[in-house]
């Protein structure tokens, strides 16, 4: 017959072990307690967590599956099987367990929906997919596919060369020179945002390869984006000065940004001294001044310091006088 009264003396003298971490005599007095009271769940998840201090990760889970199968002969709450079942998935966790783990975090979760179990079961699925992709990573059939992607491109079979290389990626996916391969044929169908992410990636692995600037160069001149094209294209020329498709494609970038208005406008104020003539609140009035009266323009124009700063706006396309 169960003494539940002497249980519960036991299992706070187990406790107080515990947290003087003397774990064997924690475990003496759980084991006590549970002999006097066989029906008390609680002490079974005390005891697991026990043996889960002592990196006893397999009595933990034996003791914890325990702690289940009484609470549920006893009708516990929910509350205390969820906590049984997390520390199950908690001992899997250690033991690198992943899909025990997250079978027993999310058996836990249908219990209770606890905010750490369900940080917990983000975590390990995220875990799991970084597995998955580290085992799918085969250097050998990267550079395969990347071959058929290459005859693909060749035959003008662009989506063809999209599946092969975007597989090669896959399989290797520290290749910068592959992203840069995909982002040309990305190009060729006018997927451009996705080509400029390509070059990106690519760029961001290897910022001393050349033909990731080119490529971003090109596909911001398609994106009709002279300025930030020009900015690709020097960082090319920063890599080769002499290069010829960085020299043509700077050319064309800044003879593009010439016929856009607003290309120019943009580079110009990027400029640190025309930053600081338009951040300049009496600046700010002339100007406001001069565009509603034209008559207000001669006047300023007779303050030397003021005429200055009007003409290097003027030279950079920001303001103008008629």
């Amino acid at each position: 017959m169960a003494d539940k009264t002497k249980s519960l003396e036991e299992k706070d003298k187990g406790n107080a072990a515990y947290k003087k971490k003397d774990f064997e005599a924690a475990l003496g007095h759980y084991n006590k307690a549970f002999e006097l009271d066989p029906t008390n769940i609680t002490i079974l998840t005390n005891k697991g967590a026990v043996f889960f201090e002592q990196g006893n990760f397999d009595d933990c889970i034996k003791t914890c599956e325990q702690a289940v199968e009484v609470g549920r002969e006893n009708k516990a709450g929910f509350k205390l099987i969820a906590k049984a079942l997390a520390r199950i998935g908690n001992a899997y966790l250690k033991k690198d367990d992943l899909d025990n783990a997250l079978k027993y975090f999310n058996k836990s979760l249908s219990e209770d929906r606890v905010s750490d179990v369900v940080k917990k079961v983000n975590e390990v699925e995220q875990k799991i997919k970084e597995r998955e992709k580290l085992a799918y990573v085969n250097p050998e059939l990267s550079l395969q596919e990347k071959e058929k992607g290459n005859e693909a491109f060749k035959a003008g079979k662009y989506p063809d060369a999209i599946r092969h290389y975007t597989e090669a990626i896959k399989r290797n996916p520290d290749d910068a020179k592959i992203y840069s391969n995909r982002a040309a044929c990305y190009t060729k169908v006018m997927e451009f945002p996705l080509a400029l992410r390509d070059c990106e990636s690519c760029i961001k692995l290897d910022p001393k390869f050349m033909k990731g600037y080119l490529r971003k160069g090109a596909v911001l001149l398609a994106m009709k984006d002279p300025t930030k094209a020009s900015a690709a294209y020097q960082q090319a020329l920063n890599i080769d000065s002499s290069n010829s498709e960085a020299l043509e494609g700077y050319r064309k970038a800044v003879m593009a940004e010439s016929e856009d208005p607003e290309a120019v406008k943009q580079k110009a104020m990027s400029n640190p001294e025309v930053q600081q003539i338009i951040s300049d609140p009496s600046m700010q009035l002339i100007l406001s001044q001069m565009s509603s009266d034209p008559k207000a323009a001669r006047e300023h124009l007779k303050n030397p310091e003021v005429a200055a700063k009007i003409q290097k706006l003027m030279e950079m396309g920001i303001v103008s006088i008629h």
